[in-house]
């Protein structure tokens, strides 16, 4: 799925900041992206962007309506209609990254359909797949894969992009999840694949590339989590890493949405996603580890780092607060 940029960023009546994770990505990362966003009244939270009505942001150039928030159980709320409509007379592409579909609603999908305009529901992918094979394709390919989910895997993937770009390395983020395909532009919610072309989906946002070219797939779930270890496997089979970025979360006591489920530690992680990844690239490395330190202060963070590297051998930064240099200098 491709989304038309510029982007008017829709935060409806959101009231915390991790409810529009979405749209926060793709500001942070990709301001470029977007023209504005649009609030309506309760609305506590910002992107820092623009707050402009839906008009303005057409005058502005903005071509997508993205609604980047999500809420419990993932459905479109009524009071959101008239704003999507308004935006689909205003001739704007409409995104979204909830659970229920823009196509289900009757009204929508009409006005869409009037006026020839895309709905694009990220987390419901429409692409035809094939089953991975194993085969050997050229390119470079680097995943990131975590101790748990939300460690920080998406945020560690677009520093290793950024880093790679500063060097001017030929290089693509890959995104696999619907923060990532909205700062991105393209890609596939893998979670939402049927179980047997996961790793095909795979392949197809990581295709066969020039020799020197680097992908920097955006790794789901983890090979630990008991819920979504096989969208792990399937992803990390399809990607053929010639490197794994093992990404961890300081201070977290239990599994994400799993009580008294103790993390499994980094050395496990490793030994665990080299034998898996090994099953398509006999060749796969460890390039290093990216540890979420912001649960601790800055000098805690660099000892801790610091610690880990010197015991495990492998560089190891928080690359939002540190960069990715060490282990860039490990993979090139």
């Amino acid at each position: 799925m491709k989304i038309q940029a510029p982007y008017l960023l829709f935060l409806g009546d959101a009231s915390d900041e991790l409810s529009i994770k979405m749209a926060k990505g793709v500001a942070d990362w990709r301001p470029e992206l977007c023209i504005g966003e649009y609030k309506l009244d309760g609305c506590q939270v910002t992107t820092g962007q623009p707050s402009m009505d839906i008009a303005t942001a057409k005058a502005a150039g903005a071509k997508t309506f993205v609604l980047s928030f999500a809420n419990s159980g993932g459905t479109i709320d009524a009071s959101w209609i008239p704003h999507i409509l308004e935006a689909l007379e205003n001739d704007m592409h409409v995104v979204s990254g909830l659970h229920q579909k823009l196509t289900d609603i009757p009204a929508i999908k009409a006005l869409a359909k009037q006026r020839g305009l895309d709905l694009i529901d990220i987390r419901h992918p429409t692409q035809t797949f094939c089953t991975g094979n194993g085969q050997k394709r050229s390119g470079k390919r680097l995943i990131t894969v975590g101790t748990d989910c939300s460690v920080g895997k998406m945020y560690s993937s677009l520093c290793l992009e950024r880093g790679m770009k500063a060097r001017g390395i030929d290089v693509d983020f890959r995104a696999s999840g619907q923060c990532g395909i909205l700062i991105a532009g393209d890609g596939v919610a893998i979670d939402c694949v049927v179980a047997d072309f996961i790793a095909g989906a795979s392949v197809s946002i990581s295709p066969a590339n020039d020799s020197e070219h680097w992908d920097i797939v955006e790794g789901q779930g983890s090979l630990s989590h008991p819920a979504f270890a096989g969208v792990s496997m399937g992803l990390l089979h399809g990607a053929q890493p010639d490197a794994i970025l093992i990404c961890h979360a300081l201070n977290r006591t239990s599994m994400r949405g799993i009580k008294n489920k103790p993390l499994p530690s980094i050395e496990q992680t490793i030994a665990l996603n080299l034998a898996a990844a090994h099953v398509t690239n006999p060749n796969a490395i460890i390039a290093g580890i990216a540890v979420n330190t912001s649960s601790v202060d800055e000098q805690q963070a660099l000892d801790i780092c610091r610690q880990i590297s010197q015991e495990l051998g492998y560089p190891c930064v928080d690359p939002v607060r540190h960069g990715v240099e060490p282990i860039l200098e490990n993979i090139l």
